[in-house]
């Protein structure tokens, strides 16, 4: 499904796109997260997004466990960075560093 999409962008503009995919989703779900490149360099000892999310979660988040079920996290923020993704690769977003989240979900919504 993402591959398509990803044929048109460079490896390192494709890690862009998903970390942004992932902010945005952050700020969907009303989470004060932000990755940048250092933390995906942090990141970088999980391979693949549910590790990486169970990673940072257990050393970053962990109060939030204490709460919710690690799954259950990990599946609501994969679903929403999955819409995110979707609906940036769908409009043809070029990968930015820096993505002003509440525009952009003022523009999906129409306000």
């Amino acid at each position: 499904m993402f591959t398509a999409a990803l044929d048109q962008y460079s490896a390192d503009d494709a890690a862009d796109l998903h970390r942004n995919a992932y902010n945005a989703a952050f700020y969907e779900l009303g989470l004060s997260w932000y990755w940048d490149a250092n933390t995906d360099d942090d990141l970088a000892v999980a391979a693949g997004g549910r590790k990486r999310l169970q990673h940072y979660l257990e050393t970053c988040q962990a109060h939030l466990l204490k709460v919710y079920e690690a799954d259950f996290l990990v599946e609501a923020i994969q679903a929403a960075k999955a819409r995110c993704y979707e609906t940036m690769t769908a409009s043809g977003t070029r990968v930015t560093r820096s993505v002003n989240w509440a525009e952009f979900q003022r523009g999906e919504v129409g306000v």
